[in-house]
């Protein structure tokens, strides 16, 4: 038996000694295409070489290409736990051509990897082919011996690929396996093929056509392959099971489940644990991926794995977060294949540790309110979407929940209901905002792309510039021009100042023409591509197509070159310090400040943040040269730039390297190497200096830094310095004595505060302190002490009604404090031998309400209260003598 691990490595040596280059995995988060959520198949990182966009040093592949399906319409979320063949999180095994070899080389290959170097039963193997594809069909028999009835003809499109309505296509070719026939159902193509006795392995596509409209399709003149098979299902086969959670991976994830729960994958409880272990590698994979839980996008999708995992991991019996302890199983058998899973093992760790347990309150509750709208009803029986969209909106309980929930039940859910009760909040949501201007039409930025093209950007080499003004937009709408006092929003045909993007503000400054200017306070990239100028006319009038100077604000953009370079210098710092897991989340580079959120699950320590402000300024102060170039995205990410996760990179990208690591495994190494298109100092020198302010959390596994630079960091040191003087003047210390100092005065404030609280207590019981030494009398039959006092704290006041309670042997005491606001504290207490007859509760509110308190609380034997009249101390004493003498 071959494990899951050798039988990967075994397909990419197989096909590297066949001369194809053997491709990392892309992340997860597709860099090339912002159609799909996830990365769902072996081909996306690939698009751009099929379409001719990109070209590669290659022109053969190999991969092993990890993929999602939980969002979007490539969505198995579902049917997982509950199938054999269903996963979250699935391996790609890939072999590609980009015009090299065609359909005769990707058959034998195929064909050789399954029955010589896998020694799959040939017998056991048939194929299928697009109905027309004459040459696939021949070359099936030529190459593997295949006998006409093991060769079916499919006509639809389940056996042709086409990457959209336009573009590459062509037919594709699935190889399937044989489980025998003591499994239900028939071969593809027959009326019983959705049995699971014939299983699909592998799929061949065949890329040779070019749909250039509806009606018409030519042939490419470089024809391409493109297979994929997915990695479980070639184990199951190989292992010898039928179903894809019976080979060794996830056994042993399951094991681990089991040992954990302490509860037996047998029966009902089956689909739980598969839960756990498939959704257990999505989870770890797409954090290692820099994707973190929250309520939308990605992370919302992120964020449903791992809640479905973890209501499972609540169904086996687990009273605490479980999912977190599963990690270093996963680690062991992934890591080796995929070691970023390595690298964030802490991350994955921490990250699912806190949100399972800040889940656990949303399921128990979601769960409660579930049990009494569903109370009494029966198997089949349909829980009313209104419901269901109430526990998703209200109470944070995801539909998908609500179903698995209701699934053993056999009750559904309307989800129709359910659909039209969300477009209904997103109707009132629409309805409830007013746009206007700008924001109210943004399809006026993409008519002037359309119609003009993109701003040509010069704001790398210069700060002024000249230019042709193609649009003037006031109040929303295009003008034919503008005069003095008019807002307005600029398109020039090529511009210095930047569009804010990427954390960086935009450019401010002004536009001259001949007559008059133009005060710009904002720059902003509109309709994907255009860098539009907001200002005020100051003077003139200006139209299209007049010719303009554009000068930017020099010193706003040197502020914002000294904290964007900053910015890059944390990063890599924290990185140092923290863990390779710390991604960038936000970011905001302003002329006077920076704010930098990043990822991390807890708080960063002082000592750990005086190393990071260290480690940045070492390179600061080597003022080395800052560098930028452009490079295709893959070698700019394989020369170790580091890309921000939900960026969209273009084909060619600027990359921004800074100084020289002097620690760590970096050492003597580029220190700072990342894809961005901001702008930047010349040499770190520039900066001056970084002094982070502090850090702070902003949500769940993201903190903030905020930092400055240059004169804005001085000025604050400055500051400082003079207010570190101030108080050293005062102390009458030199400064660095001041510190010292100041733990002497607050010990000492300590020591006196104690000793004035004895001696107030002191003079008190002495009847000192403005107060009449205190008498006992009787009042209903049981001794009774009343004293008003001065000044006395109230947590000193009970103090000193304890010792009252001792000489008075058996009776009531009751003091009354005033403060020097005017406010009273009341402490009554009853001696151990009445305190079941008399209660100090009861006597100490009617205290409190002759002081204007509402009500107190405690002991029978001891209660306090307060109020802010203590004017009338001496009618709360009166009152516990009237509700003595009853």
């Amino acid at each position: 038996m071959r494990g899951v691990n050798e039988i990967r490595s075994s397909f990419l040596d197989f096909f590297k000694d066949k001369g194809h280059e053997v491709v990392a995995s892309s992340p997860l988060v597709p860099r090339n295409d912002p159609t799909l959520m996830f990365t769902n198949s072996g081909m996306v990182q690939f698009k751009n070489v099929f379409t001719g966009l990109e070209t590669r040093p290659y022109s053969r592949a190999a991969t092993s290409q990890r993929c999602v399906r939980a969002g979007g319409k490539h969505n198995d979320l579902d049917n997982v736990g509950y199938t054999a063949r269903h996963h979250t999180f699935f391996e790609m095994l890939g072999n590609f051509s980009f015009g090299d070899y065609f359909k005769e080389e990707a058959i034998g290959y195929a064909w050789e990897l399954l029955t010589k170097e896998f020694g799959l039963d040939r017998d056991r193997l048939l194929v299928t082919v697009y109905h027309t594809d004459d040459q696939a069909f021949d070359l099936w028999k030529k190459i593997a011996g295949l006998a006409d009835d093991r060769i079916i003809r499919i006509a639809t499109h389940d056996n042709f690929w086409a990457m959209g309505d336009t573009g590459p296509c062509g037919p594709c070719s699935e190889i399937f396996y044989d489980h025998g026939d003591h499994i239900p159902g028939g071969p593809p193509g027959s009326p019983d093929e959705d049995g699971d006795r014939f299983i699909e392995i592998w799929n061949l596509v065949f890329m040779q056509f070019e749909q250039v409209t509806p009606d018409e399709r030519i042939d490419l003149p470089k024809p391409s392959i493109d297979t994929g098979m997915g990695l479980e299902r070639i184990a199951a086969v190989m292992q010898g099971v039928h179903d894809n959670y019976d080979i060794d991976l996830f056994r042993t994830l399951i094991a681990a489940s089991e040992e954990a729960t302490g509860v037996a994958a047998k029966g009902d409880k089956i689909p739980s644990h598969r839960v756990i272990a498939d959704h257990l590698r999505a989870a770890a994979f797409l954090i290692s991926d820099g994707v973190l839980p929250s309520n939308e996008g990605r992370g919302y999708v992120l964020r449903r794995i791992m809640r479905r995992a973890m209501r499972h991991a609540s169904l086996l019996g687990a009273k605490d977060p479980l999912m977190h302890r599963l990690v270093p199983v996963l680690v062991s058998e992934m890591g080796g294949a995929y070691p970023e899973l390595t690298r964030a093992e802490k991350l994955i760790g921490e990250t699912l540790e806190l949100e399972e347990t800040r889940f656990r309150r949303t399921l128990d509750r979601g769960l409660l309110l579930l049990g009494e709208a569903t109370e009494g009803m029966k198997e089949g029986n349909e829980l009313d979407g209104e419901t269901a969209f109430k526990l998703y909106d209200t109470y944070g309980f995801p539909l998908d929940l609500t179903q698995d929930a209701l699934r053993r039940r056999g009750i559904g859910v309307d989800t129709d209901a359910f659909n039209a009760a969300m477009e209904r909040q997103k109707a009132e949501a629409r309805a409830s905002w007013a746009g206007s201007g700008e924001a109210a039409d943004e399809r006026i930025w993409f008519e002037l792309k359309e119609q003009h093209g993109a701003t040509e950007f010069l704001g790398y080499e210069t700060e002024q510039a000249e230019g042709v003004v193609q649009a003037i937009v006031a109040d929303g709408k295009l003008v034919n021009q503008a005069k003095a006092g008019d807002e307005v929003a600029v398109v020039v045909n090529q511009t210095p100042f930047y569009g804010e993007s990427g954390g960086q503000q935009g450019d401010k400054g002004e536009i001259r023409f001949e007559g008059g200017r133009i005060e710009i306070r904002d720059t902003r990239k509109r309709g994907e591509g255009l860098h539009v100028h907001y200002g005020t006319v100051s003077e003139g009038e200006i139209t299209p197509g007049a010719a303009v100077e554009l000068e930017v604000d020099h010193a706003a953009r040197a502020g914002l070159r000294r904290h964007h370079s900053a910015t890059h210098l944390v990063h890599e710092a924290l990185r140092n310090v923290l863990g390779e897991h710390v991604a960038q989340k936000g970011s905001l580079v302003a002329p006077n400040r920076l704010r930098f959120d990043f990822s991390h699950q807890k708080a960063i320590e002082a000592c750990e943040l005086a190393q990071v402000e260290e480690i940045a300024n070492e390179i600061v102060q080597q003022s080395a040269p800052v560098s930028t170039r452009l490079m295709a995205v893959d070698d700019a990410i394989e020369a170790g730039a580091m890309a921000l996760f939900g960026e969209k990179y273009g084909d060619e990208v600027r990359v921004v390297s800074m100084g020289t690591a002097t620690r760590g495994p970096k050492a003597g190494k580029t220190y700072s190497l990342e894809l961005c298109g901001g702008t930047h100092v010349a040499n770190t020198g520039q900066i001056g200096v970084i002094k982070i302010l502090g850090e702070s959390a902003v949500g769940s596994g993201v903190r903030r830094i905020e930092a400055l630079t240059g004169a804005e960091a001085l000025s604050y040191l400055e500051e400082q310095e003079a207010r570190v003087q101030e108080i050293a003047d005062h102390l009458k210390v030199p400064p660095q004595d001041a510190v010292a100092r100041v733990r002497a005065l607050v010990e000492e404030r300590k020591r006196l505060e104690r000793e004035l609280a004895e001696a107030k207590k002191k003079l008190a019981l002495g009847g000192g302190g403005g107060a009449a030494p205190a008498e006992t009398e009787e009042v209903g039959g049981v001794s009774f002490l009343g004293q008003v006092l001065e000044g006395i704290a109230p947590r000193d006041l009970k103090g000193l009604v304890d010792e009252a309670k001792a000489r008075v042997g058996s009776g009531v005491v009751a003091m009354v404090s005033r403060a020097e606001d005017g406010k009273a504290a009341v402490v009554v207490g009853v001696t151990g031998d009445l305190a079941g007859k008399i209660s100090a509760v009861d006597l100490v509110r009617a205290a409190s309400t002759a002081v204007g308190g509402k009500g107190g609380g405690g002991r029978p034997d001891m209660a306090q209260a307060g109020g802010p009249d203590g004017s009338k101390a001496g009618e709360a004493l009166q009152a516990v003598r009237d509700a003595l003498a009853g």
